[in-house]
């Protein structure tokens, strides 16, 4: 009986292990069957999305029914006319290696007739802009042209002649020459700043004021009689628009090749306005006279009050009388 139990047993087990490998291989179904979905709707909850690199795709169907419009765009045209539009760095002003302009700053000196500079200033970047002189002391300040140019004639103050040529900014330019005619004439300047009001005024050989041979801003003299030895002649320097102007009257003599042996009588002189009245102005005077070399002399002058506006105002004994030897 026992051994009959056993028979029974083991027959139900292999029975249960042939039906697991049956359901595990075909499923349900029976074999060339597929095995269905159930009828039963899958509710999906709290999905977390992994990452959003991931883009949705449109089903190939629906991809075709949403066509694009009928128009063309030529990616090569659009890089080609922005090519064409874009400077090139050599296209740009200010870059002289490649055929831009160059903002450099340059001053050129020659000699002229009556020991005179004659001043050309290039400064392609600094139009309309306010320039200052220096030379040997004389300082004045002049305005750059529209087209960034500037040309003018100083009387110069030594042989070995250096001009300089300065902008605010620090931007400036040297120039040197030789001024072997120097020897030949005597000068006297003033220099002030604004509306002082100074002029320089020289009477010679005994001339009265407004007569031939005053000379001053409003009659200026003859630089061919200067260089004949006949008359001296007078040069008025710097802008007087200008902010804070820097201003100068130089008056030159041939002393060296006068025909007339006589004396200059030399003065300053302040008219009194309304820009100058009851103030104190400050000036400078410059005298090169003969082998003594450069004497510069400050000047402090107080105007009268404002209701002496026209008067004038004469130093006579701030500058010595030339005393001319003739020939």
């Amino acid at each position: 009986m026992a051994r009959f139990k056993s028979y029974i047993l083991g027959g139900a087990t292999l029975i249960c292990a042939l039906a697991i490998g049956y359901v595990m291989q075909f499923g349900l179904a029976l074999p060339g069957q597929s095995a269905a979905a159930p009828d039963q709707a899958l509710d999906v909850t709290d999905i977390q999305p992994a990452s959003s690199a991931v883009q949705p795709r449109l089903p190939v169907d629906a991809a075709q029914d949403q066509a694009l419009p009928d128009q063309t765009v030529t990616l090569a045209a659009v890089d080609a006319a922005l090519e064409d539009e874009t400077p090139e760095l050599g296209d740009l002003p200010g870059n002289p290696a490649a055929g831009g302009f160059d903002c450099g700053v340059e001053l050129v000196a020659k000699p002229a007739a009556g020991a005179m500079a004659d001043l050309t200033l290039t400064a392609p970047c600094k139009a309309s802009e306010r320039v200052t002189f220096h030379h040997q002391g004389l300082m004045f300040t002049e305005t750059v042209q529209p087209d960034g140019t500037l040309s003018l004639s100083v009387p110069a103050l030594a042989q070995q002649a250096v001009f300089i040529a300065s902008f605010a900014n620090g931007d400036g330019a040297m120039a040197m020459l030789e001024v072997s005619s120097l020897d030949f004439y005597d000068r006297v300047a003033v220099q002030w700043t604004g509306g002082a009001g100074l002029q320089l005024h020289a009477r010679e050989y005994g001339a009265a004021y407004f007569t031939d041979g005053h000379v001053w801003a409003a009659a200026s003299g003859d630089l061919a009689a200067a260089a004949r030895g006949e008359g001296g002649f007078l040069v008025r320097l710097g802008a007087a628009d200008a902010p804070k102007a820097l201003l100068a009257e130089i008056y030159s003599f041939p002393s060296g090749t006068a025909r007339t042996e006589g004396e200059i009588a030399i003065s300053v002189e302040a008219e009194v306005t309304e820009a100058n009245c009851d103030q104190t102005v400050e000036a400078q005077t410059l005298e090169l006279r003969g082998p003594e070399g450069l004497r510069v002399r400050d000047l402090t002058l107080d105007i009268p009050a404002c209701d002496s506006t026209g008067d004038f105002l004469v130093l006579k004994n701030l500058v010595e009388d030339m005393k001319i030897a003739g020939r």
